[in-house]
C-alpha cells in the first residue's frame, strides 16, 4: 500500500474543501468526513479481500454477498425514505439475475477475485439506480398530483395513473448509463480499463474486460429501475386501496 501517494492525493480533497469554505457552501464538513470514511472503508476492504481471496469454497461467499445486499438496502432506505424491503427485493432480484446470467454464460466464474468484485460492482450500481428511480418517482408524483387525481376521478386505478410516472422515472434513472455509452472510449477512459492499463495489461485485453462490465451495467441499471419502480407503485397502490 503506497501511503505517500494516498497522502499526496488528499490535496485533491482539500481543494474542494477550501472552495466550499470560501464560497460558504457549507458542505466541507460532510466532504471531509466522507473522504476519511472512504479511506477507512477502502483500507479495510483491501485487508478483507486479501482474506476472502484465499477462500476456495463458494458457499462462504453467501454471507459476504448478503451483507452487501443488506447494507446497500439500508443505504437506499436512508436516502429515499422508502421501505427497506422494497430496496432489498429490488437490489437482490437484479443482482441474482445478472450474476446468474454471467455465471451460466461463463463470463465470470466462482473464483473469488472474479465473483466478489463483480458482485460488489453490480450491487453498488443497483443501489444508485434504485435511489435515482425512487427519488424521481416521488418527485413526479408530487408535481403531477392533479393528473393522478384526474385518473382516479374517472374511475381508473392509482396503479395505472402511476405507470406514466414510472416510465419517466425509469428513463431519468437510465440517463447516466446512456451518457456513459455515448461518451465511453471517446471522452472518457473508464475505470476498469485505466486500472488494467496501470497494472500493465495490454490495451485490447483491458478494453475487452471493460466492454463486459459496460454491458453488465446496462442490464443491472435497467433491472434495478424496473424492479424499484414496480415495488414502489405496488406499495402505494396497496396503501391507497
Amino acid at each position: 500500500m503506497k501511503i505517500d501517494i494516498i497522502i499526496y492525493s488528499f490535496v485533491l480533497v482539500l481543494i474542494p474543501l477550501f472552495i466550499s469554505y470560501k464560497h460558504r457552501l457549507y458542505i466541507e464538513k460532510e466532504l471531509f468526513i466522507n473522504s476519511i470514511r472512504a479511506l477507512i472503508q477502502l483500507t479495510l476492504l483491501g485487508f478483507i479481500l486479501g482474506i476472502l481471496f484465499k477462500i476456495k469454497n463458494p458457499i462462504f461467499y453467501i454471507p459476504v454477498i448478503l451483507f452487501m445486499l443488506l447494507y446497500s438496502s439500508y443505504i437506499a432506505k436512508k436516502r429515499t425514505g422508502f421501505l427497506f424491503s422494497s430496496a432489498f427485493y429490488s437490489i437482490s432480484l437484479s443482482t441474482i439475475i445478472i450474476l446468474t446470467t454471467m455465471l451460466l454464460l461463463k463470463i465470470i466464474s466462482f473464483k473469488p477475485y472474479e465473483f466478489i468484485p463483480i458482485s460488489g460492482m453490480i450491487i453498488g450500481n443497483s443501489l444508485n439506480t434504485y435511489t435515482l428511480t425512487i427519488e424521481r418517482l416521488k418527485r413526479e408524483i408530487t408535481l403531477q398530483k392533479e393528473l393522478i387525481e384526474s385518473f382516479i376521478a374517472i374511475g381508473d386505478t392509482l396503479q395505472n395513473a402511476l405507470k406514466i410516472m414510472q416510465k419517466q422515472a425509469v428513463k431519468a434513472a437510465l440517463i447516466p448509463v446512456n451518457n456513459m455509452l455515448q461518451t465511453i472510449g471517446v471522452v472518457a477512459i473508464p475505470g476498469i480499463t485505466t486500472g488494467m492499463l496501470l497494472a500493465g495489461a495490454s490495451p485490447l485485453k483491458a478494453v475487452s474486460y471493460q466492454i463486459v462490465i459496460i454491458y453488465m451495467l446496462v442490464s443491472i441499471n435497467t433491472f434495478s429501475a424496473l424492479f424499484g419502480s414496480y415495488f414502489f407503485i405496488k406499495v402505494k397502490n396497496e396503501a391507497f386501496n
